[in-house]
């Protein structure tokens, strides 16, 4: 039997090992090792064990969903005696800074695309919609990037508006890592895929987390299935920090990195650094714009402190 947990109603919630049962006999994992290790993010672990236990039955409720909207589609078509354009199916992965939210929405893609329909699947992240760190900069909320105000919400909807009216050849703006900023004119065209998949930590918030944008209709409004992906807080702040240091390891050498500026300080110096930016703005964002959406996703996924996905909640 499923447990529950009183702060999450209404989720049923299911021990890793439970929620492996699921598994329908005729799923195979079709995912080598290689393939799991090209979907890792910087600096993030998971196993082919676990993809095949947590990722393959949560890839098979989503097929549930999808022919579930299908089937809905088809009572509409029938009603009004024509048929209508299929629009892509949308799933949301939100979470923290540092909780691995890229490694599960590349898994997801593989799994998804390799079901027996072949749909096509694509992938963006909301980094893209941030404003430029000049913009930021100019408008001195360079200290809150992530949080509601650092984003172009309003193109953010419009794509997702422009998706859902089945439009096509729609272009998001690319976010470097590298170079911790949007790409200016580099865009990931996104034109009728089966499904699509939007990574990053705004995508469960709604109205009410941007009161300055008077939309009726908003970001959660308009996805089919959302995960969040969740830790401890001691767990992301211990993540956060080793991938600092090993980015700032990484960027010895290139100038044109964000975290070169960071490589010629003492070790010891820069972990004092990524300990108080995780406090004064990776914490803040997470207690204040993320963790309270936690509640609004249809699934989560909860990890311990070795990257493990130890508990699965699924929305009643």
């Amino acid at each position: 039997m499923p447990m529950q947990n009183p702060e999450l109603v209404p989720f049923l919630s299911f021990p890793a090992s439970v929620w492996s049962s699921f598994r329908h006999s005729k799923d195979e994992l079709k995912l080598t090792a290689e393939d799991v290790r090209r979907c890792l993010a910087f600096n993030d672990r998971i196993s082919l064990t676990e993809v095949r236990d947590i990722y393959l039955p949560l890839s098979r409720l989503i097929w549930l969903y999808y022919n579930s909207r299908h089937s809905r589609s088809q009572v509409i078509q029938r009603f009004l005696g024509q048929s209508i354009e299929s629009v892509p199916f949308i799933i949301s992965i939100s979470g923290s800074v540092s909780v691995g939210k890229t490694t599960t929405a590349r898994l997801l893609r593989e799994l998804l695309a390799s079901w027996p329909t072949s749909p096509r699947v694509d992938l963006i992240t909301t980094d893209g919609f941030l404003y430029p760190n000049a913009v930021l900069e100019e408008r001195e909320i360079m200290g809150k990037k992530g949080f509601p105000i650092s984003y172009d919400v309003k193109r953010l909807m419009r794509f997702i508006f422009d998706v859902k009216e089945g439009r096509g050849n729609l272009r998001v703006p690319v976010y470097s890592h590298f170079t911790y900023d949007v790409v200016p004119n580099e865009f990931t065209v996104i034109d009728h895929p089966d499904i699509l998949i939007i990574e990053g930590v705004n995508v469960l918030q709604n109205g009410a987390d941007y009161p300055d944008v008077r939309n009726h209709v908003f970001i959660t409004d308009l996805i089919d299935f959302s995960i969040y992906v969740d830790a401890e807080e001691r767990d992301l702040i211990r993540w956060y920090v080793d991938r600092f240091m090993k980015l700032t390891e990484q960027a010895f050498d290139d100038p044109n990195a964000y975290f070169h500026r960071y490589a010629h300080i003492p070790a010891w110096q820069a972990e004092n650094l990524a300990t108080l930016t995780w406090q004064a703005v990776n914490h803040v964002n997470l207690i204040e714009n993320i963790l309270p959406c936690r509640s609004r996703a249809s699934l989560i996924l909860h990890k311990a402190g070795d990257h493990r996905i130890t508990e699965v909640m699924l929305r009643r």
